[in-house]
């Protein structure tokens, strides 16, 4: 009996640390799963801080050309603006330039028809 229960006292350390050996490779295994895990997991994050960053830098750029764009709607209107003043001056002036020629023609006109006369009595004093 005594043999017997060595026997199986044997076996049972046997298969512990069988056990023990199965578990130990577990550990090691799922240890180094976590290390490779946390190692993703790492770079992952870095990724998203860098992603993270980019999404700032291009919202404040957004947000740069948003204000650029009104500040250029702005610009625009007012130039419009002027111009729209600019023809209306340039219409008045060539209105008036349209008088003065009419006025121009008029006095060449008379200016000539005086030239006539000055002629036709020079021509009679003689």
């Amino acid at each position: 009996m005594k043999f017997s229960l060595c026997s199986h006292l044997t076996s049972e350390m046997t298969k512990s640390r069988g056990e023990l050996h199965r578990l130990r490779k577990d550990v090691s295994v799922r240890t180094s799963q976590i290390t490779c895990m946390e190692e993703s997991l790492q770079h992952m994050k870095n990724q998203l801080d860098r992603k993270s960053d980019m999404v700032v830098d291009l919202e404040e750029k957004l947000h740069r050309c948003e204000a650029d764009k009104l500040n250029c709607v702005q610009r625009v209107q007012m130039l419009e603006g002027q111009l729209q003043v600019v023809r209306e001056e340039l219409a008045d002036t060539l209105e008036q330039l349209q008088k003065l020629k009419d006025i121009l023609q008029r006095t060449q006109t008379i200016a000539d028809e005086r030239q006539a006369s000055v002629e036709k009595l020079t021509v009679q004093l003689r």
